[in-house]
This record gives structure tokens, sequence and C-alpha cells, in this order.
């Protein structure tokens, strides 16, 4: 997936919110924490899943589905355990994957680049999927993290009700966390089902948020992380 540099070009910590501001109010992104209410973990996953399953229940009955059906029968069922096990699993912290790090011995200094991280989320405001890729990279201040342990988090924060944007933020404040650093930089180029298949039904369209930490605000450090991203290699499809 090529980017469109002159899209994320001047994009950087301070207007990214104004990026929010010119999508529009549908999809202003309005903290950096995904908004849970004090009691979200009351319940276990099985109670969750029993009153899922009975709302969707009666969503499907309202909609005049005949629920006896052989093949809708097993459906409230089946989506709410893919609610609560599966595409919203990034609400529970227990499952917030390991992220152990390890002294940089190899004295490697450059940035490290994580290229074409699937993303699959979910959009908050209609509950219709979001699918692109996340591009993360960091510059080690001597500690570094496992390769798949980026992987992980992109996925982790990914399985929430999400706008863009705060995804974009909760990836690289969980990195500069795990790593001790702020030169942590993640883009994300996505397609919103909310806009590709309803409403204006654009299906050619995608998002393209950035959040740049430290050193990656430098102009030249932001421009050779945009030509990592977009160099081509005997991988690409």
């Amino acid at each position: 997936m090529t980017l469109n540099t002159e899209k994320i070009e001047s994009l950087n910590n301070s207007n990214i919110q104004d990026l929010s501001d010119e999508i529009g109010d549908d999809h202003v992104a309005s903290s950096a924490e995904t908004p849970l209410r004090k009691d979200a973990f009351e319940k276990s996953e099985v109670e969750k899943i029993e009153i899922i399953r009975e709302h969707f229940e009666k969503i499907m009955d309202t909609l005049g589905l005949d629920l006896t059906d052989d093949s809708l029968k097993g459906t409230p069922k089946r989506v709410a355990k893919m609610f609560v096990k599966e595409i919203f699993g990034g609400l529970d912290p227990a499952k917030y994957p390991s992220t152990s790090t390890f002294d940089n011995k190899y004295k490697y200094g450059e940035m490290l680049v994580e290229k074409n991280i699937v993303v699959y989320s979910t959009c908050e405001h209609h509950f219709l999927p979001i699918v692109g890729r996340a591009h993360v990279a960091y510059i080690s201040n001597g500690t570094v993290i496992g390769l798949s342990k980026m992987n992980r988090i992109v996925d982790y924060y990914s399985k929430r009700p999400q706008v863009q944007e705060r995804l974009t933020k909760q990836i690289v404040q969980a990195l500069q966390e795990a790593l001790g650093t702020e030169d942590v930089a993640c883009v994300i180029d996505a397609k919103h089902l909310c806009v590709n298949s309803r409403g204006i039904r654009d299906i050619d369209c995608s998002t393209v948020t950035a959040d740049l930490g430290g050193q990656f605000k430098k102009e030249s450090v932001k421009r050779d992380f945009l030509d990592y991203i977009n160099m081509k290699t005997q991988f690409d499809a």
C-alpha cells in the first residue's frame, strides 16, 4: 500500500486534532483513552455473552427475521461470542500483550520500521469494519522490543470500537511506555466501511493518520520514515 506522502507530510502531534476537525463531528477523537465506564469489567465474559445474545436476538426479531430457521437460530450466540472474545477483545486489560524489552547490545542506532502491519478494527460510530495497514517505527535509546510485540500491540488496540486517530495515538503511547523513549511513530492507512459501504459509498477512499513523537517530528527524520514506508521490496504485493 503506497501512501500519499503529501497528505501526511504536515502531520505531527500538534495537528492531529486539526485533522480530526477537518474530518467532521462524526469522527472527532475526543481523547486518546477509549471511553469505558468504571464498571466495565464487573461482568464476566460468560455474563456479557449471554446479555449480548439476548439483545441481538431482539434486534434480529425486530428486523423480521425468522429465528427458528436453521441458518439463523445460532446467530445471536455467535455474534455475542465474536464481540466479547474476538473483535472487541482489546477492551480487556487482562489481554494486553506481553511487551518484554531487551538491551540494545548490538548498538543499532537507526530507526527500526515495521511496515504493513494488518489493522482490523471497528468504527465506533457505526460498528462497521476498519481495514488497513499500520507502519510503526522507533529509535532505540538503549532498549529494543521483539518485532512481533509491535504487531501484537497494534492488534490489541485495534480490537476495540475505535476512531482511527485514537488508535494511532494509543499505539504510539504504548510503545513509548514500553521502550522508555518518545522516539516512536505510527502511520495508519485504512478503509472505513462506514464510508465505503454506506452513506456516500466511496469504495476507493482511505483515511491516513499519523502520530510522530520525539525525533520523528524533525523534518529529516520524518522524511526518512516516510521513505522507508514507501520503499518497494520483494515482499510488496
